[in-house]
C-alpha cells in the first residue's frame, strides 16, 4: 500500500501551481507517487514511449472531463478520465496504450480529496492496462474552476485491416446497445441529491474495451461508438446526417435500468439523451448481429440488445414506441444535465 500524502497543507493553495517547493512536492508526493510507473519521469518535459510502428495504426484521442460532484457512486472525476480516455480509443478499434494528463485544480480544494481522486485514476489505468506516461499541472483560483479539471490525451494502436467508421454504414444494418441507456447521466444527477431525490444506482463508468475487443471478432462490423454526453439519441444524429439514412430505434427493444425509468419519468428527462460511461452503440451487417449479441451475453453483458437499425431514405431519427406508433427524436439544443463527463 503507498503510504500517506506527507504534503504540509491540507488544502490546495495557489503557490502549488507556481513551480516551486509546493508545486514539486504536490506532483512528486501526490500525482507520481499514485501515478509511478516505469515510463512516467516528471523531471522531463516530453516523454519517450516504446511505440512499435509496425504494431499497427497509431490512434490518438484527447479530451476534457468536469463532473459535478467530484465523487459519485461507482466511480470519480479520476476513473471517469481513464475509462473515458480508454473509451474513445476501444471504440475506434484500438488497444489503449498510454495517457497523457492535465490537472486543473482550484484553490482551496481538500488535498485529501484530490489524493482519493488521484489514487482511483491509478487504479482504473492498472485495471485497463494503461500508463500515464507525462502531464501537466496548473492551480486555478478560488471560484474559477468546479474542484478540479482534468484533460486527457490517449494513444493506441489498432490493426489496420480493421475497417471501421461512420462511411461504413449501410441500410438494413443493425444497431446494438452493450447495456442499458442513461445509467451515468442519473447516477450523477442523484449524487447531486437535486429535486429532493437520492437513489442506490451507480453509474455505468467502465472500461468498454472488453466489449470492443468481444465486437470485433464478429463479422459485419461496421461502427462503434461510446455515447457520453447527449446519450444514443445524439449518436443516431450523427449517423443520420453523415450517412443520409433514417436510425429507427424500438422503445421496446432499448435496456434502461429501473431507476433511470422512474427518474426520466418523474422529471421529464428521456433516457435516450442521457449520458453513458461504459455502454457501446454499436453498427453491424444484420446477417452477423444475433451472433455479435450472444457474443455480448457470453463476456457477461447480459443486458446487450439490438435496439434498432439503418433505413434507407430521409436522414433523421426516430423511434417506434412500444404501442407500435412513431415520433421523431429531435437533436438536443440545451444540456438538461451539465456537468456529467
Amino acid at each position: 500500500m503507498n503510504p500517506e500524502y506527507t504534503l504540509s497543507d491540507t488544502h490546495i493553495s495557489l503557490a502549488h501551481g507556481n513551480g516551486g517547493r509546493l508545486m514539486r512536492e504536490l506532483i512528486d508526493q501526490l500525482f507520481a507517487r499514485h501515478l509511478k510507473n516505469d515510463l512516467l519521469d516528471t523531471r522531463t518535459d516530453a516523454a519517450l514511449i516504446p511505440l512499435d510502428l509496425n504494431a499497427g495504426d497509431v490512434v490518438m484521442t484527447t479530451d476534457g472531463f468536469t463532473v459535478e460532484p467530484l465523487e459519485f457512486p461507482g466511480g470519480n472525476i479520476g476513473s471517469l478520465a481513464v475509462h473515458g480516455t480508454v473509451n474513445d480509443l476501444a471504440v475506434s478499434g484500438a488497444t489503449p496504450l498510454y495517457l497523457t494528463l492535465n490537472a486543473f485544480i482550484e484553490e482551496g480544494l481538500e488535498i485529501a480529496v484530490l489524493d482519493r481522486i488521484v489514487q482511483s485514476m491509478a487504479k482504473t489505468c492498472q485495471e485497463c492496462g494503461v500508463k500515464i506516461v507525462a502531464g501537466d499541472t496548473k492551480v486555478l483560483r478560488r471560484g474559477q474552476g468546479g474542484g478540479i479539471y482534468f484533460a486527457t490525451t490517449g494513444i493506441g494502436v489498432r490493426d489496420p485491416q480493421l475497417q471501421l467508421g461512420i462511411d461504413q454504414i449501410k441500410p438494413g444494418d443493425a444497431i446494438l446497445l452493450s447495456g442499458t441507456a442513461g445509467d451515468h447521466g442519473t447516477a450523477v444527477m442523484l449524487a447531486r441529491e437535486q429535486f429532493g431525490l437520492s437513489g442506490s444506482l451507480q453509474s455505468d463508468a467502465a472500461s468498454v474495451f472488453p466489449i470492443t475487443q468481444a465486437l470485433i471478432k464478429t463479422p459485419g462490423l461496421r461502427f462503434m461508438r461510446d455515447p457520453t454526453r447527449g446519450g444514443i439519441a445524439t449518436i443516431a444524429h450523427e449517423i443520420a446526417q453523415a450517412t443520409d439514412n433514417a436510425v429507427r430505434f424500438y422503445e421496446c427493444k432499448i435496456p434502461v435500468n429501473e431507476q433511470v425509468r422512474a427518474v426520466a419519468d418523474m422529471l421529464g428527462y428521456d433516457p435516450l439523451y442521457m449520458a453513458c460511461e461504459g455502454r457501446v452503440l454499436a453498427v453491424i451487417d444484420t446477417a452477423y448481429a444475433e451472433k455479435a449479441i450472444q457474443n455480448l451475453h457470453n463476456s457477461g453483458y447480459l443486458d446487450a440488445a439490438i435496439i434498432g437499425r439503418i433505413e434507407a431514405g430521409y436522414p433523421h431519427a426516430l423511434i417506434e414506441t412500444v404501442l407500435g406508433g412513431e415520433r421523431i427524436l429531435q437533436e438536443l439544443e440545451e444540456d438538461p444535465l451539465p456537468r456529467i463527463c
